[in-house]
């Protein structure tokens, strides 16, 4: 029998990272991988329960605050413990085959970074790192010598039908969005939704971020430019098709005319156990396509009227230099301010296109310095758009 795969989870506590650990599960459990290190945030006592459950080596705490009840929760277990922003980097450092990168927002780069660079496989379920970062980040896992595997159900879809030995037929790249909950609102409706209602996903279940991400399609709008990254494609073979049913996760388009989808039940499990098993494939315990009863696929153009998340992408790609990392930081505190309801859902997205046009000059990041600090700005912008709607 092979040796067990080395695997970190960053993020393991939330949506992706569970499921990560069901798909370990699946899999063989202990038999196919070694779990290097676990990584949450504030839910502490299932974080101890998924490090004693996977035998971890190191399970880390990215609040400080919280270190002494996860020592506590694993006291006696010889799990190693850490917590705050080193404890992060020391999981990613921790030498491992594969780290799934899943935690939510900006807080994943650092640590995706360095897992990066020591040669690591990047599971990538983590959207800011190709978001703000860019070339740097493909730059650093080019250097270190390991593979990028998309996660997003949509990127792994394009991953698994971009024939690369066709590269010089390759036309364009389609992008399925569900349309998200309110792809039938009115602009009068959806002025007056609530965080609430914003996380009713249709199709997915996943974290409140992403939920939200979802409603506005500003998540739709990252993986824009993901794409534009992870397939070396200009923003011109770029397009998004609204498709309800989440049966086709995304598309790729050739010279000849032919079309190459992917398909599958709405279960990030599929893309997971993919990402986890590359080259080779895994049986998972998931839903399979019943074509007999799939009664009818949709597909319309996205009203970027409605949602102009996607208008804001096709405007950061145009400017390209860190507008994108400007649009992901803006996003990021109208969210916040939304789910505190400062703001209304409408109002996030004239947020970030409001701090996009104070830092429409931010020129080409030369290091991750810059990154941070074009972050930083943009953040502290935001909170000033923010407070001039609530004055």
């Amino acid at each position: 029998m092979a040796n067990p795969r080395r695997l970190s989870i960053l993020g393991s506590t939330g949506s992706i990272g569970t499921s990560t650990l069901d798909v370990v599960r699946q899999m063989g459990g202990r038999d196919a991988f070694e779990i290097v290190s676990l990584t949450g945030n504030g839910n502490v006592l299932l974080l101890a329960e998924q490090a004693k459950a996977a035998d971890a080596k190191l399970a880390v705490t990215a609040s400080e605050e919280h270190y002494s009840a996860l020592k506590e929760a694993l006291s006696g277990s010889g799990i190693a413990v850490a917590a705050g922003a080193s404890g992060l980097e020391e999981a990613a450092a921790r030498d491992s085959d594969l780290v799934m990168a899943a935690i939510v927002g900006t807080a994943g780069l650092a640590p995706t970074l360095t897992a990066a660079r020591r040669g690591a496989d990047i599971a990538l379920a983590n959207k800011e790192c190709l978001v703000t970062a860019g070339a740097l980040f493909v730059d650093a896992v080019k250097a270190g010598g390991g593979r990028l595997l998309p996660v997003d159900s949509e990127h792994n879809a394009i991953f698994q039908v971009l024939e690369e030995n066709q590269r010089h037929a390759l036309e364009r790249i389609i992008l399925t969005a569900s349309g998200g909950p309110f792809r039938t609102f009115t602009l009068d409706e959806m002025r007056h939704v609530t965080a609430e209602t914003a996380a009713r996903h249709p199709n997915w279940s996943m974290g409140m971020k992403i939920s939200v991400g979802s409603a506005t399609m500003f998540n739709k709008a990252l993986e824009m430019i993901e794409a534009k990254h992870l397939f070396d494609v200009s923003p011109e073979q770029i397009e998004v098709v609204v498709h309800p049913q989440s049966i086709i996760h995304s598309m790729v388009g050739y010279s000849d005319g032919s079309v190459l989808a992917q398909l599958g039940s709405p279960d990030m499990r599929t893309a997971i156990g993919h990402a986890l098993s590359f080259p080779k494939r895994a049986r998972l315990d998931v839903e399979r396509l019943d074509f007999t009863r799939l009664s009818r696929l949709d597909f319309e153009a996205p009203d970027e009227t409605r949602f102009p998340a996607l208008r804001l992408a096709r405007l950061a790609l145009t400017r390209g230099g860190l507008q994108s990392a400007v649009m992901n930081a803006a996003e990021e505190v109208a969210f916040k301010a939304f789910v505190d309801a400062r703001i209304g859902f409408l109002d996030m997205a004239r947020v970030a296109e409001a701090v996009m046009e104070e830092m429409r000059d931010a020129g080409k990041a030369r290091d991750m310095n810059e990154v941070f600090a074009a972050d930083a700005e943009a953040r502290a912008r935001a909170a000033e758009v923010i407070e001039g709607f609530s004055a």
